[in-house]
């Protein structure tokens, strides 16, 4: 139980829709409960600029941002988040948990608006100061179940539709193939607390019984 004193970097990702906010929640106050030292963050978002960056990439009437300035404001935002946030809290010892992170570049401007991938790699490294997640679980769901789950009020990523979903998700597989000794796929067609006890199983496995 000695690695419960290091601070760990862990990441969610999937599509939209796929629930990866409730099972970080879930997952959090799990962590909690062994008096474990743990922020949460978001991505886009996280601290007063990101947040900033956040409202122009998602909720303003910006339909005419191109992909490259998609990425390039994705990045920004990270950027900021790691320097400000993640770095301080994991020199320290606390654990972050993040909803959504460097993947999801890959996956939403590689993937889905078909962005060079060597391109995005290069800028995710500079603006993530290199760091990388030690663990990373991606909760894989179609992208038709996906849009039925989410709610009437779509972001304007969101309101890319399902072929663009599809994309996504399919680069993220690619990523799960490729980093296979960091990225857990786990099965979010399941019911929520299944999803959870698979999560937690990994993590047993991976972080708490070394």
């Amino acid at each position: 139980m000695s690695t419960l004193t290091k601070g760990k970097f862990i990441t969610f990702e999937g599509i939209d829709g796929c629930g990866k906010s409730t099972q970080v929640k879930m997952f959090v106050e799990k962590l909690e409960k062994l008096n474990m030292d743990v922020i949460t963050i978001r991505e886009p978002g996280g601290n007063r600029i990101s947040e900033s960056i956040r409202d122009i990439l998602l909720y303003r009437d910006t339909h005419e941002l191109g992909g490259r300035t998609e990425a390039l404001l994705m990045t920004a935002s990270r950027a900021q988040l790691t320097k400000e946030i993640i770095l301080p809290a994991l020199e320290k010892g606390t654990w972050v948990i993040a909803d959504r992170y460097a993947d999801s570049t890959i996956a939403y401007q590689g993937g889905g608006r078909q962005i060079d991938i060597d391109s995005l790699e290069k800028l995710n490294q500079f603006a993530t100061y290199d760091t990388v997640p030690d663990l990373t679980y991606f909760i894989d769901i179609l992208p038709d179940e996906g849009a039925r789950r989410q709610n009437a009020k779509l972001d304007r990523i969101e309101k890319a539709g399902i072929d663009f979903q599809s994309r996504v998700r399919d680069q993220y597989l690619k990523l799960a193939e490729k980093y296979y000794d960091r990225i857990i796929v786990i099965d979010g067609q399941e019911d929520i607390v299944t999803i959870h006890k698979n999560i937690w199983k990994e993590f047993k496995e991976r972080m708490l019984e070394k």
